[in-house]
């Protein structure tokens, strides 16, 4: 059986007042976009406050819904059987072959939901419901009416043409993509970083992205490997820049020239000085990062403060407050995590200290990172003018 629309119900857009349409608007375009990838014809349009993804041909059911569940901005998609509108009889008729087709032997409860976008219809909504209810209790004699409880909410729209759904598929939630808008995340090979990037994706921020590549101690396999994050993560997000930088030499110089229980610190302020000056190339008003309150050394509150010191734009770190069987849980429910753990190693992990500092002090990083003055500026700028730049989609 083929529904022919598709009611796509927001939640948040709704409670934005006159700036309402914009949303909306981004939202409409989104689907579009993301609808245009499969065959089949898909006419999405604004209607009475609603939002209609029309199916007038043929086309596949499930790998709709499959892109429809992943755009940000939709927080349920209600499959939809449209009836030409010929009298009340003919309703109860076109109501009750809907149930047999969508719910067969239906033996719980149900309540049915009429509204009249047509008011011009001569028949008021609760007889409508009424009518509909005793035509439905006729045809399946197990089923029973709860008005307060039920089990299946039976929705009637009553305009020029009679919309009628039942069910409700959870969609991605959050924000249209790009109506908040643009930031770089800094993308490892973790878990963390991808969810992060989905997070804050989800409150409508487009995405590019920066990796640190650390060729040979890190291979090409672990660049795929991000790669293959960044396109999963694209999937709700839309299309990501992904700025791939060598970060080799600099990790080469920290290495050589400062504490080894400071390596990962002044590494990750090095880190962040890239990704701020690619994000005002890209035009991005902030970076985000994967980092989780205590989780590592790197990431005590203290750490935090020393790496957001080097950073004149906003640093959102999303998963701020989680634990890792959180992150985990969002990992496996996007599709990033089996790509996450696999075993290549990015270049954060190859010069860990045995011994980190976890409260780093501001004045004494900076202290030891002037012993790299006069090397580690033309190496920075050498990364830089040498990043690669990769569109996933």
């Amino acid at each position: 059986m083929i529904f022919h629309a598709f009611l796509i119900k927001y939640a948040e857009i709704a409670l934005k007042g006159k700036n309402r349409y914009v949303f909306e608007d981004a939202l409409v375009k989104q689907i579009r976009t993301a609808l245009s990838r499969l065959e089949g014809e898909f006419d999405v349009v604004k209607e009475q406050g609603r939002i209609y993804v029309y199916c007038p041909g043929e086309y596949d059911y499930e790998e709709t819904v499959e892109i429809l569940t992943r755009i940000f901005g939709i927080v349920y998609i209600c499959p939809v059987m449209i009836f030409e509108e010929h009298g009340l009889p003919q309703l109860c008729t076109d109501v009750v072959n809907y149930m047999k087709a969508v719910h067969p032997d239906y033996d719980g409860s149900f309540k049915v939901w009429t509204r009249r976008a047509d008011k011009s219809y001569p028949i008021g909504s609760m007889e409508v419901s009424a009518e509909i209810g005793g035509a439905v209790l006729e045809a399946f004699p197990q089923a029973r009416v709860d008005v307060h409880h039920p089990e299946l909410n039976l929705s009637v729209e009553i305009r020029s043409r009679i919309y009628v759904y039942s069910r409700d598929i959870r969609g991605a939630g959050g924000m249209p993509v790009g109506t908040n808008g643009k930031a770089m995340l800094l993308l490892s090979g973790g878990i963390d970083s991808p969810v992060a990037g989905y997070m804050i994706a989800k409150r409508g921020v487009r995405l590019d992205a920066v990796y640190f590549h650390a060729p040979p101690y890190t291979s090409e396999r672990a660049k795929q490997k991000v790669v293959d994050l960044a396109e999963q993560v694209a999937k709700y997000s839309g299309p990501i820049q992904l700025h791939v930088v060598n970060f080799t030499d600099i990790q080469m110089a920290i290495y050589e020239k400062c504490p080894h229980d400071e390596l990962t610190i002044i590494m990750r302020r090095y880190m962040m000085i890239i990704a701020e000056a690619l994000a005002g190339k890209s035009h991005c008003l902030g970076l985000v990062t994967g980092e989780s309150l205590g989780q590592v050394a790197s990431q005590t509150i203290q750490s935090l403060a020393v790496t957001n010191a080097v950073c004149t734009l906003p640093v959102f770190r999303p998963l701020i407050g989680f634990d890792k069987q959180e992150i985990v849980e969002v990992a496996k429910r996007i599709g990033t995590f089996e790509t996450s753990i696999l075993p290549f190693e990015d270049c954060c992990t190859i010069f860990v200290a045995k011994h980190p500092v976890t409260k780093p002090l501001l004045h004494v990083i900076e202290k030891s990172e002037r012993k790299l003055d006069g090397v580690i500026e033309p190496l920075v700028q050498k990364a830089l003018e040498e990043t690669e730049t990769l569109v996933i989609r």
